[in-house]
């Protein structure tokens, strides 16, 4: 690796056609905090630039200051938007207006809430075209048409009729890009737009926004914690902690030679698809504004802190062409191995021990049959993985299991018992036994009870422990669940979305369980923090022997986390066997098609 230089990074000039970040901040209203500072981007037409970091790094507050835009309680306190030498930041609110949409488009990561459900479509897309003065009346629809096709959506009179309501999850994106594009912008903000879709949805529409922006020479930013995504589609990444760049540089050195240590603590974060690997959180939390340490602002986080990083404050400085890094130690702390953290697959040959058994399980929805036939086992201290697309049926299974559906037909077996279709109907032992986490922790938990009533609950409902005994468990498992005894008093409210999936798993814990149902638990938290919850669910299988129905469609966890896979496509199991056998050698097109979509950082 090249040594670190002694010189600061020099400004850049600006690209014709692209834009310009010079040493933005933006800080809180009546308060010298800045919320971000000392920022440096370049974006050049056609290239995308991707921004990664954990919540609260700061990401969305750069994205929405290129529009000259910063959200109530904040303002933009100095630097430049250099668009072809123009300076947003400085124009008066008229041209401002006029920038934002026609020059700079922004695509939020909830674009049905930018979209009128009350308007159709095809309505809408031509009002935005004559908002913008483009085209005529009679040129608008067919610019409609143009635009929907350009983003592989139909574009004929059924489909420009419908209401936002009625589209997919990945429709609604897509369209989203169409009305961004249209306008023929110079730039792009894409923050977090494909959270939550799934890998063939995702894939869908990262490769749409790429090659428009490639077509057109659009210069893009991605605002999103999904490093994955980001290795597939940036051709450079900055990397923000705590409202700064951490790191900035190509894409291939920023995946395979990471200089800072956060980059490769977010990376050691990440499963892979070709290898399954023990995965490790970051500990502690990225700091809120005002309460960031002096010095390096990652020094009380990183495990190669000395005490010069605690006193001298890092400036982004070359380790090698275009590859920044805001590290005094970048260069000596030696290099990063790829490698690292790779472990065996489970193994297919093992003994198996039948714990849960679900037989010919139809599922319906009133009169429609969503889930035809499934079958499979689960067997003690084993993860059996559910994997599909939305729509595939894998959380209707899940919630049938967990008794929360019971419009069912067949047979679930609970270690010799079979189960009634609701969890109402089934008695205490198996109700305590089968405990089921939601995917959103922030509607799973009551507002109103303190973390020590949330996660005392269960032990009162199933009398395991009562007063003082409880309390001392409760401070067990948040320990468990790396929290600890200082959230005792706390209410969810005060909890970050990795805090809250934390008291979810230590509240069905606290049931002493045999039988976790994972439900999408990861799928909208930092890497960091699903690293962390990956890392606590396997030590509980390991150590209490506990086996878990995991539903996801990340494909890449399932190779880290999972013993066994289910393939589900529009309700069926279309394949199904040994995590190693069914990501190595897959044996159906769905399946293959599922593996090929699934961004990958190897």
């Amino acid at each position: 690796m090249t040594a670190t230089s002694d010189a600061p990074v020099e400004k850049v000039g600006v690209p014709k056609g692209g834009l310009v970040v010079e040493d933005l901040s933006v800080m809180l209203t009546g308060k010298d905090i800045d919320v971000v500072n000392d920022i440096d981007l370049v974006l050049k037409p056609g290239e995308v630039v991707g921004l990664v970091g954990e919540s609260g790094s700061g990401k969305t507050t750069v994205g929405t200051s290129l529009l000259n835009y910063s959200r109530a309680g904040a303002y933009i306190g100095s630097g430049r938007v250099l668009l072809e030498g123009r300076d947003i930041l400085s124009m008066k609110w008229q041209e401002v207006r006029q920038v934002r949409g026609e020059e700079i488009a922004y695509v939020p990561q909830d674009p049905a809430s930018a979209l009128n459900p009350a308007i159709r479509i095809g309505k809408q897309i031509v009002e935005l075209l004559e908002l913008r003065g483009i085209g005529t009346k009679e040129s608008r629809l067919q610019g409609a048409r143009d635009g929907l096709a350009e983003v592989g959506l139909p574009n004929d009179d059924e489909f420009l009729s419908r209401y936002a309501h009625q589209l997919s999850g990945g429709q609604v994106q897509r369209v989203a890009l169409a009305m961004a594009f249209l306008p023929k912008p110079k730039v792009l903000v894409l923050d977090e737009p494909t959270t939550g879709l799934d890998v063939t949805t995702q894939a869908m529409v990262l490769d749409t926004m790429a090659q428009l922006c490639r077509t057109h020479g659009v210069s893009a930013l991605y605002v999103t914690h999904d490093l994955a995504v980001v290795a597939n589609i940036a051709d450079r990444v900055a990397v923000m902690y705590a409202g700064q760049i951490a790191e900035l540089g190509p894409k291939e050195a920023i995946f395979r030679a990471p200089s800072h240590p956060y980059t490769r603590a977010l990376l050691d974060s990440i499963p892979h698809l070709s290898q399954a690997r023990a995965l490790t959180g970051i500990p502690g939390r990225t700091p809120a504004p005002g309460a960031r340490p002096s010095g390096c602002r990652f020094n009380d986080r990183c495990a190669y802190a000395i005490d010069a990083c605690r006193k001298d404050v890092p400036e982004l400085r070359e380790v090698a062409p275009d590859h920044q890094v805001r590290c005094i130690r970048a260069g000596e702390i030696g290099t990063w191995d790829i490698s690292r953290g790779v472990v065996p697959d489970a193994d297919p040959d093992r003994k198996r021990d039948i714990i849960l058994s679900i037989e010919n399980l139809n599922i319906f929805y009133g009169r429609k049959h969503v889930v035809h036939d499934v079958s499979f086992d689960l067997a003690k201290a084993e993860v059996i993985a559910l994997v599909g697309e939305s729509g595939s049926g894998k959380t209707t299974i899940s919630r049938s299991v967990g008794g929360l559906h019971k419009d069912w037909t067949g047979t679930i077996t609970f270690d010799g018992d079979v189960l009634a279709k609701s969890a109402r109907q089934r008695d205490a032992t198996n109700r305590k036994r089968l405990q089921y986490i939601f995917q959103n922790p922030y509607l799973s938990l009551n507002p109103r009870l303190t973390i020590e009533q949330i996660v005392k609950r269960p032990m009162e409902l199933f009398g395991i422990a009562s007063g003082k005994e409880a309390t001392d468990r409760v401070v067990e498992l948040l320990d468990q669940v790396a929290l600890g005894p200082r959230m005792l008093k706390y209410q969810a409210s005060r909890l970050s979305g990795g805090e809250r999936q934390r008291v979810a798993i230590a509240r069905a814990l606290a049931a002493e369980p045999d039988v976790l149902i994972c439900d999408e638990i990861t799928s909208a938290l930092d890497v960091s923090v699903q690293g962390s919850i990956v890392a606590l669910l396997e030590g509980l299988r390991k150590q209490r022997g506990i086996s878990m129905l995991f539903v996801t469609h990340n494909l890449a966890l399932v190779r880290s986390i999972g013993s066994g896979v289910q393939i589900l496509k529009a309700g069926r199991v279309v394949e199904s066997g040994p995590v190693v056998t069914v990501m190595e050698t897959p044996k159906e097109e769905y399946t293959r098609n599922l593996l090929s979509k699934s961004p990958r950082i190897d």
